[in-house]
């Protein structure tokens, strides 16, 4: 692809000339943080040195006050409870966090959890989760990561005598289901401070809700922390605010003493002792997790995430990485059968949105073959399949774009719908496939915008080679943990030569080794896959290079270098 660079604002000279005064670092880093919406000391401490004190009042979420009573109530009266999560990593992990929590307070045989089969009753609160727990004589229901758009299936519940704590963090629809208790932070007329919040970050919420109300120190939160960073990573959540704070602590604990079942699936993730990074979580073991609710069933992943058992883990873990190597075939075949369709139509080929239907495609793995696509074919997906009579599929946006709202503006289509601006699910019957694609995109080529249909490299500043020194190096990496909205920065540098060894390597050739030189001071980089991009430029002449920075490790020696993102024929060559 070609990529658009975009540099974004600077940060305001006197707020930069103030922080690089108080705390004595390079006014290239104090840009940075201004970027981040820091300017005074106390948000530079906050942010380098974040606090689980700093963690918001759980009280100020809508409801917490009746969710808290409740679960007292609950645990007084020996009710019974049932963990209730999606089959995703963000439900598993909530569940497996609840679950974990409770049978420390509560007695074990009074407690049991449920993940919804994704097969056979989808996403969210299911008809045969709560005749479930009807028929085992379960009072309440803790939903996590589900349950804001369950109006029918709440009431339905009520009628059977079952009452329900909602524990969620994706949009609401017009009406709010009538639980004992919902927790949303997005949901209408919640004041909580904080609104990106994962699913499990919302169930941690309740447990710190119930921790304070019962007099239970905040160091015992400590122990649930690697599961939460879990999430937050997995789900793709800002790494801002409270879950900067989480996965901040969390990557530590990770990192020392995670629990067996994630200590497990690091070890067969080969994470080895380097520190941990959202990066890790994103694309190692996330993955893993998922594919236990995409192949088999999400209860393998609660079992290992909830076991206290060394053996065990190492048995669950071996399962879930096997199902991972099918859900990667998976995902490989029918990404390249997506993209034969979309060759082999011209029609579909140009338009600006993605909409591909096959009956035969497996359900577990759509919503990456949606990402994938976007890879090659810049723009809203939507990848269907059938399931149960209808037609099911997963949908994934380009930044910038509400895929959400466009997924609304079709919902007289659809059967059911849900998620957020960049992610959502959705079913409709067979027979409104074809008018659904048609529409959609309709309201995709009237919303989006030409720059939104292009990918684009966000650029934080352009930097000097001379200025990338290892004191720079070590205070940029107190900036992580990096995600969304806090990401690794990228620079750009102009005008870089060649020091005349740069070279093709890989076994397919696709990869670049540089080594640069600026301003007689020499750098050297590495380019996964711009091989092509090299053999474009003109010989003997300038470029500019956008990278983030990192350190390199080689027989003992470490040294920094530059991941290069992309590479462009310098605008001066003079």
């Amino acid at each position: 692809m070609d990529y658009i660079w975009n540099i974004k604002p600077q940060g305001s000279a006197e707020k930069v000339e103030h922080l690089a005064e108080i705390l004595n670092i390079d006014k290239s880093l104090c840009n940075l943080l201004v970027q981040r919406g820091i300017s005074t000391f106390d948000e530079a401490r906050t942010f380098f040195r974040p606090k689980m004190e700093e963690l918001h009042d759980p009280f100020l979420m809508k409801d917490m006050d009746k969710a808290v009573a409740r679960l007292e109530n609950a645990i007084k009266n020996r009710e019974k409870v049932l963990v209730y999560g999606d089959y995703d990593v963000d439900g598993t992990t909530s569940v497996a966090l609840m679950y974990s929590f409770l049978r420390k307070v509560y007695d074990e045989q009074k407690l049991a959890y449920y993940i919804p089969d994704r097969y056979n009753e989808g996403y969210g609160i299911s008809f045969k989760g709560i005749d479930y727990a009807a028929e085992n004589k379960f009072s309440l229901i803790v939903a996590l990561d589900c349950g804001i758009k369950a109006v029918e299936k709440i009431e339905y519940a009520r009628k059977k005598g079952i009452e329900f704590i909602i524990c969620d963090h994706h949009t609401a629809g017009e009406h709010i289901p009538r639980a004992t208790a919902v927790l949303d932070p997005k949901q209408p007329n919640c004041q909580y401070p904080f609104k990106e919040l994962s699913g499990c970050g919302v169930g941690f919420k309740l447990i710190q809700g119930y921790c304070q109300n019962n007099s239970i120190d905040i160091s015992e939160l400590d122990y649930y922390l690697d599961i939460v960073t879990v999430s937050i990573a997995s789900d793709i959540v800002p790494i801002t605010g409270e879950n900067r704070i989480l996965a901040y602590f969390g990557l530590k604990r990770l990192s020392t003493k995670p629990c067996i079942g994630l200590r497990a699936i690091m070890n067969i993730a080969g994470i080895g002792e380097k520190p941990l990074t959202i990066t890790d979580l994103v694309f190692k073991v996330g993955p893993r997790i998922n594919a236990a609710g995409r192949i088999e069933s999400g209860n393998e992943a609660v079992e290992l995430l909830i076991t206290d058992n060394e053996e065990a883990a190492h048995a669950i873990s071996h399962n879930i990485n096997t199902y991972n190597s099918t859900r990667k075939d998976l995902d490989h075949n029918i990404t390249q059968e997506a993209l034969r369709m979309i060759e082999m139509n011209e029609e579909l080929t140009d338009r600006k949105s993605t909409v591909l239907y096959n009956p035969y495609w497996h359900k577990g793995v759509i919503g990456i073959v949606a990402s994938r696509l976007i890879d090659t074919y810049y723009r809203p997906t939507v990848i269907l399949t059938e399931s149960h009579g209808l037609a099911s599929g997963s949908a994934r946006s380009v930044p910038g774009f509400n895929l959400y709202d466009a997924i609304d503006a079709c919902s007289d289509l659809l059967e059911t719908f849900g998620g957020h601006k960049y992610a959502a699910g959705l079913t409709m019957k067979l027979e409104n496939v074809k008018a659904f694609q048609e529409k959609f995109e309709r309201i995709v080529a009237s919303r989006i915008s030409p720059e939104q249909l292009k990918p684009i490299i966000e650029i934080d500043a352009k930097l000097k080679l001379k200025e990338i020194t290892p004191k720079f190096y070590r205070i940029l990496k107190q900036f992580a943990p990096f995600g969304p909205e806090n990401m690794s920065p990228v620079f750009v540098s102009e005008s870089v030569s060649d020091l005349g060894t740069s070279r093709i390597v890989g076994a397919t050739r696709e990869h670049l080794k540089l080594d640069l030189i600026q301003d007689k001071v020499g750098m050297s980089g590495i380019a996964f896959g711009l091989a092509y991009k090299w053999e474009q430029l003109p010989k003997d002449q300038n470029f500019d290079l956008c990278y983030a920075i990192d350190e390199n490790e080689f027989k003992g020696n470490t040294n920094l270098q530059l991941m290069v993102k992309d590479i462009k024929q310098a605008v001066d060559n003079g």
